[in-house]
């Protein structure tokens, strides 16, 4: 975006199904916004607006044409966001670092193919779910299980568990309009088991290729729209038989193809990434 004035900081406003983002450029050196300053930046009445700021930076090893960093509304950083990583891939190609159909970046979480498809959609190899609760981190629980089960304010919670390189917990819900979304958010999020917190998604299965799904996520609270936390829940329903390995994931803001094809492949989104606007922040 080039260099600017003092007290100026060049920005664009974008959005993945509803999942929006101010995108820094950082290639030239400048430095990642703190905590008081990504704070600022999100909020929706005295700053940009935003869900989670995305800083591009250069590529750490061959093959990719950037990195970046994803910085949550409360200043906290985060390892993964897959609508994030759609808009990153956007603007690199409108930026002319891309070239073509197909190329890399990376994530916090490691690198991430790009297709480019032909519709002007974005397709993101999002990596291999991570099932292991020591890995997740989930504590409490030694080996894998389809679905696990604690006492959150003397109720029984029942949910599966995965990491996208972060961690997320899946609650299968009949309707997904009442789910208790802002109640038991924070209590998870809070609760011991998670050392690291935890993005928290509910799910209702529509039919076997189509589901619906909230989430609220660490740092940010309930989102339009959560790419990780779409892979995450197609994980929990494909595994236990629920969703066809290549199923929509319908968010308030928008639609998600998740495609999985077996527990050894690497998951694949596809969804739409969209610029809003170009500015400067002028704090």
């Amino acid at each position: 975006m080039g260099k600017t004035a003092p007290g100026q900081l060049r920005f664009s406003k974008m959005h993945g199904a509803g999942n929006d983002f101010v995108v820094l450029d950082l290639r030239e050196g400048h430095l990642p916004p703190d905590a008081a300053l990504a704070a600022r930046l999100a909020d929706r009445h005295r700053g940009v607006g935003c869900d989670q700021i995305l800083t591009i930076e250069p590529p750490r090893d061959e093959g990719a044409v950037a990195s970046y960093r994803i910085w949550n509304a409360d200043g906290s950083s985060s390892q993964q966001c897959g609508n994030g990583a759609r808009c990153v891939a956007a603007w690199l190609v409108r930026d002319g670092a891309a070239q073509g159909d197909r190329f890399g970046i990376d994530s916090p979480a490691g690198r991430h193919a790009v297709q480019r498809l032909a519709n002007g959609d974005y397709a993101v190899a999002m990596g291999r779910p991570v099932l292991e609760p020591g890995r997740i981190p989930l504590q409490g629980f030694a080996h894998v299980r389809d679905e696990y089960v604690i006492s959150l304010q003397g109720e029984s919670l029942h949910f599966g568990a995965v990491s996208m390189g972060n961690p997320h917990v899946v609650l299968e819900v009949g309707l997904v309009d009442a789910a208790p979304v802002e109640r038991i958010g924070p209590l998870l999020q809070q609760h011991a088991s998670f050392p690291q917190s935890v993005n928290v998604g509910f799910a209702q299965v529509v039919d076997a290729g189509h589901a619906r799904l909230r989430v609220f996520e660490r740092g940010v609270g309930e989102t339009l729209a959560c790419g990780s936390g779409a892979c995450a829940a197609a994980v929990v329903l494909m595994r236990r038989g629920r969703l066809r390995r290549d199923a929509i994931i319908s968010l308030p803001g928008g639609d998600l193809r998740i495609q999985w094809p077996d527990d050894a492949a690497e998951i694949v989104m596809s969804g739409p990434a969209a610029f809003v606007f170009d500015g400067e922040w002028m704090g």
